[in-house]
């Protein structure tokens, strides 16, 4: 191995190579020189790795110094130690706060969610057979304890933080694993890979290394692919990886701000009924008849077929108005997402891009119209769409929202759908009389689509990223035990497709650390720190070094460009230093030597030193012009990031709270699930006492009800209809609104699992009615997705019914 603080030529271009390799490109010799040859960035760059023309300066100075790519590179090397207390650094920090604190709660409610989704499959199982496996699903359920639970010793650690930096840097294995994988493997393979092994969602290499991952995965698809038809629809590995990715960080954050205050603008219009599916009108038109005479007349039957319904000239006045208002609103929605293609996440784009190139050359006979259609089934079938039917999910709207505005959502989305696909009106032939907005907005959504790929792409600044990890001391990963087990297993269990070399690094590693371990029980599946490191790459020591060696920069560059970044260093540490302009850098340094502060002193020592070297070396004028001019760009730069900074940090506020919020209400569906499984086990233990019977009934008053004598009952626990109603527990109320503040609903627990809820009016000693409610019922409700429960006087929300249940009786 070469020596880490002189690595020599060969080992330096075998590292470049298998750096391009691993990203799926072949090596390139101009690679090598990369950032000191991207000498047309420019710092005004709103995208990643935008081009842009940047003016070189006079004098002796080597062009390449202009690269202000390779400047930024530079700062980045030269300010990992440095601390600048200003507004920039104090915002910066809260940002990088915020998105670190993103990235985990993210990770959290992608465990939990498939949490829920294991326990609805095991408890549809308990209320159909129920079968007594309470025990197994309770110990699913057991939290990690972080002093529990076996822990790999020194030599397999250093094994797997080689393994995982291997696959971390070179994406092509688990893009190939990922293809392997059977549905039933993948959300604990996408969990590791999405919010573990590239969980910092908002920093730019392990972004980077996961797209590459994406565009390999991808390529794959498109070459086994038959027909174009089938490209990227089915519900497959590939397609379960890319609707994960949209729900990163980024992409939750791109719905909030553009998707969310449309949503709740319309849903806040609880009774606007839009529907234009004749049949349903239909029946909604004969029930409302029925309902104000008592009857139907002899030419309005029920059971009629959509033709008859369609046909009926009362149910086409009812529909012409609402076509006309469905459009519009669907035109709104259109306009808001067109008009936020600069919000669209970089790294959504990119696959947009990849999709549209592999589409070309797979298929180049391919029409524009088809190729837009293959992008919008990404952009508006995985990513828009299913936040638009389901808000709530997507931590879009506070509440689920009542029937009518769900159904507007939902043809809503259907026209979006529409206008990015060919649309098929086989199976909803009345959607056929939306088709205006289809063609009248054909044009709009391919130049929406296409504009979507126009994003440059990152290959040099992955380099670039990749120098700066190989020059930090310490990259590390936290991971669960599980996930480090679960990914050994799948790579050990594919290894042959994977590796099939001997000498191939991966096979090594797996040879190296033999056999998976056993999945552990969730109490011992604790979270640890695992260090990477790769033993066949050369740590970078000293970038400067490894800067003069690797490309054509000079010392004089590195001086240069190292003054420059302490001058701005300078001032933004000293308060009114750069009031006055034209500015004098040589006063600033000055300034600086003859303060209090021992460190702005040295370094305005150093500074006013290498600005006297530069000039002696003819690489400044005596004035410093070049210099200023570009120090007063670059904080002019920093002013306008500020407030970008500033302005990113109050929107991913909204985020982290909005990801909290979900979080909260994930651990009360867990807490329900819990309190039904003691149920489960009380009622084996003992059966069940006479009288609970099954079902949400309406008991009156009066009614004498079995109880067991023994049995402690919990409550009652008294609350308001004011204060249901402002939880969302109450989701539409029949109750007038000048009666609403006397009434109050008291709740019991006779015993576990099952609930008494009575309605009081104010004054009178008996209550209204009393409602005998089954946790068993209520899951069942929730798992067959019945959004409420009709008990005559109110309409309760079952999901925020459950955790009123666990909030109030539970967690005592």
């Amino acid at each position: 191995m070469s020596s880490p603080s002189s690595p020599s030529p060969s080992g330096t271009t075998a590292r470049k190579s298998a750096l391009l390799a691993s990203y799926g490109y072949p090596s390139q010799p101009g690679m090598v020189r990369a950032v000191a040859a991207a000498a047309a960035a420019s710092s005004d760059s709103t995208g990643p790795n935008s081009p842009g023309p940047l003016s070189g300066r006079k004098g002796s100075i080597s062009t390449t110094r202009s690269s202000h790519r390779y400047s930024q590179l530079y700062s980045m090397a030269a300010e990992q130690d440095v601390e600048v207390e200003d507004d920039l650094a104090r915002a910066q920090k809260r940002l990088r706060e915020l998105k670190t604190k993103i990235s985990s709660q993210s990770k959290k409610n992608f465990v939990l969610e498939r949490d829920v989704r294991y326990l609805d499959s095991r408890i549809a199982l308990l209320i159909q057979n129920r079968m007594a496996i309470a025990e197994a699903i309770a110990e699913h359920l057991e939290e990690a304890d972080s002093s529990d639970g076996l822990f790999p010793d020194d030599r397999k650690l250093q094994s797997y933080g080689n393994l995982f930096f291997l696959l971390q840097t070179e994406p092509r294995h688990i893009a190939t694993l990922c293809r392997l994988v059977s549905l039933t493997e993948i959300d604990t393979l996408l969990q590791t890979v999405m919010f573990t092994l590239y969980g910092n969602q908002y920093e730019s290499r392990e972004e980077h290394l996961l797209l590459t991952m994406f565009q390999s995965v991808l390529s794959a698809q498109f070459e086994t692919a038959t027909e174009f038809g089938s490209l990227l629809r089915a519900n497959t590995p590939v397609s379960r990886m890319m609707t994960t990715y949209t729900r990163r960080g980024p992409g939750q954050s791109y719905l909030k701000t553009v998707l969310s205050e449309r949503i709740n603008s319309l849903i806040e219009h609880k009774e606007l009924n839009l529907e234009v599916n004749p049949l349903k009108v239909y029946e909604q038109m004969i029930n409302q008849i029925e309902e104000n005479t008592g009857s139907l007349p002899p030419h309005l039957p029920r059971g009629v077929p959509p033709e008859t319904a369609a046909a009926n000239p009362d149910v086409q006045a009812i529909i012409a108005p609402r076509l006309s208002m469905v459009m519009e609103i669907a035109n709104s929605f259109l306009d808001t997402i067109l008009e936020s293609l600069d919000q669209v996440p970089y790294g959504i784009r990119w696959i947009c891009k990849q999709i549209r190139s592999l589409t070309k050359r797979k298929y180049p006979d391919a029409t524009d119209f088809s190729i837009c259609s293959l992008i919008g089934g990404f952009f508006f079938l995985r990513f828009i769409n299913p936040a638009i039917v389901t808000p709530q999910a997507y931590m879009l709207v506070d509440g689920l929202p009542s029937k009518h505005p769900r159904r507007t959502l939902t043809l809503i989305a259907k026209l979006l759908q529409n206008l990015a696909n060919k649309p098929s009106y086989a199976k909803e032939a009345y959607m056929m009389t939306l088709n205006p907005f289809v063609e009248n907005n054909k044009a709009r959504i391919n130049k929406f689509l296409n504009d979507l790929c126009e994003v440059g792409d990152f290959y040099e600044s992955l380099e670039m990223d990749q120098y700066m990890a190989l020059s930090k001391k310490e990259i590390n990963l936290n991971i669960t035990m599980n996930e480090l087990f679960n990914t050994h297993q799948l790579l050990a269990q594919h290894r042959d497709t994977l590796a099939p070399q001997e000498k191939h690094h991966l096979r090594m590693c797996l040879n190296e650390l033999g056999a998976a371990p056993p999945q552990v029980p969730r109490k011992e599946n604790k979270t640890i720190i695992l260090p990477l490191f790769s033993r066949w790459e050369t740590p970078i020591q000293d970038l400067h070094s490894t800067f003069l060696q690797e490309t054509n920069i000079t010392q004089a560059d590195i001086m240069y460009m190292e003054t420059k970044s302490i001058l701005v260093q300078l001032i933004r540490s000293i308060p009114g230093i750069a009031d006055k302009r034209p500015l004098d850098l040589m006063k600033i340094a000055e300034t600086a030597a003859t303060t209090k502060d021992a460190i702005l002193v040295r370094k305005g020592i150093k500074v006013k030193e290498m600005l006297i070297e530069l000039e002696a070396l003819n690489v400044v004028d005596d004035h410093f012009t070049f210099m200023t001019e570009e120090v007063t760009e670059e904080l002019r730069h920093l002013g306008n990031l500020r407030e970008k900074v500033n302005e990113e940090a109050a929107s991913l506020e909204s985020v982290y709270k909005t990801i909290g919020d979900h979080n909260n209400y994930l651990r009360s569906q867990l807490d329900s699930y819990k309190a039904y499984l003691q149920n489960v086990r009380m009622q084996s233990g003992g059966g069940n006492s006479p009288g609970q019977g099954s079902g949400v009934g309406v008991v009156t008053v009066g009614g004498k009800e079995a109880k067991k004598g023994k049995q402690q009952v919990l409550g009652p626990f008294k609350f308001t209809h004011h204060q249901l109603e402002k939880d969302g527990v109450i989701a539409e109320s029949n109750v007038p609104e000048n009666r609403r503040s006397n009434i109050f609903f008291n709740i019991t627990s006779p015993i576990p699992g099952t609930f008494i809820i009575a309605l009081h009016y104010k004054g009178r000693d008996k209550a209204i009615l009393e409602m005998d409610l089954k946790l068993d019922d209520l899951l069942e409700k929730q798992q067959d997705q019945v959004q409420l429960l009709d008990l005559e006087y109110v309409h309760l929300n079952v999901n925020k019914v459950l955790a009123l249940l666990t909030k109030t009786f539970i967690k005592r």
